[in-house]
């Protein structure tokens, strides 16, 4: 919905003796995808509904004509749990919500206890390395397995994961050749980049603390995954889902990725840091 058909059902649902005062906000949930058309719904100080207004696909939604005094925003989606926030508008300026998140129904549920397997059609495992100092190179593993087992209590869950390192994919053939060979991740010596549970942790609400300890080029680290658990529900197949996400950053030294080259300005091509960005589905076994 465009903000023209938005600030038109703004000034439906008001009260006559419209302002020149506006609400904005933008609506992501869990995993930082938008909501689309999600509602916000404006009550003035008198308890009366001032505005209803529904956003736009990129989960922007803008309530205009408001009148100056403070609001309770409530924000709504189909399948969402509803959140709230109060706001002070004035006259001719626009109050941000900013990013507003809402998580899914039943998001607080943990997955059951048992084995679930990672689906990797739908997860990802993405590499992301700083180059020349202004700017980043992206890339994924497109081959990888593993399987959850969700213990009871929760904190005694286990994490197993093979990424077959020579599915590097960087959308450059020459480029993912080089990280192949010798110089990087040395395949024919180590096909393999595995990762081992070895202890989990809530840190609050939705993160928690996956500790492991990770296995590339034939060396092994402990590392920690700041993880998001974002929900468990059914799938169009019959089955059940959980899904999460998780983040770390490892030091290529740590794992004797060396190879670099220096440049005239002193500045290295390739940063000393590589950024992991985890995605994942998993599907519970019957």
């Amino acid at each position: 919905m465009d903000h023209g058909r938005q600030q038109a059902v703004t000034q439906q649902a008001g009260a006559p003796g419209k302002g020149t005062g506006a609400v904005t906000a933008t609506v992501r949930a869990g995993d930082g995808w938008p909501v689309p058309e999600a509602v916000l719904t404006l009550i003035d100080g008198t308890g009366t509904q001032a505005a209803r207004v529904q956003g736009d696909a990129q989960g922007s939604v803008v309530a205009s004509g408001l009148r100056p005094g403070a609001y309770t925003a409530i924000v709504t989606a189909v399948g969402y749990e509803p959140v709230a926030r109060t706001t002070l508008v004035h006259d001719g300026a626009a109050a941000p919500l900013g990013d507003v998140e809402l998580r899914r129904v039943g998001g607080d549920d943990l997955p059951a206890p048992g084995l679930w397997r990672i689906d990797p059609v739908h997860s990802s495992v993405q590499v992301t390395a700083r180059h020349l100092g202004i700017s980043s190179i992206h890339g994924r593993f497109n081959e990888f397995s593993g399987e959850v087992r969700i213990g009871s209590p929760i904190e005694s869950s286990a994490v197993d994961v093979s990424i077959a390192a020579a599915s590097i994919d960087t959308a450059n053939q020459m480029r993912d050749d080089h990280l192949r060979n010798a110089d990087f991740l040395d395949v024919e010596r180590h096909p393999a980049i595995t990762f081992r549970s070895t202890g989990l942790r809530q840190r609050s609400g939705d993160r928690w603390d996956l500790e492991g300890e990770l296995t590339l080029c034939g060396q092994t680290r402990p590392v920690v995954l700041d993880t998001r658990f974002l929900g468990v529900g059914p799938d169009p197949w019959g089955g059940t889902r959980a899904s999460a996400s998780a983040t770390t950053q490892l030091r290529r030294e740590d794992f004797a990725l060396n190879y670099n080259q220096a440049l005239k300005t002193g500045i290295a091509a390739i940063g000393t840091t590589l950024k992991v960005e985890i995605d994942i589905q998993a599907v519970r076994e019957d």
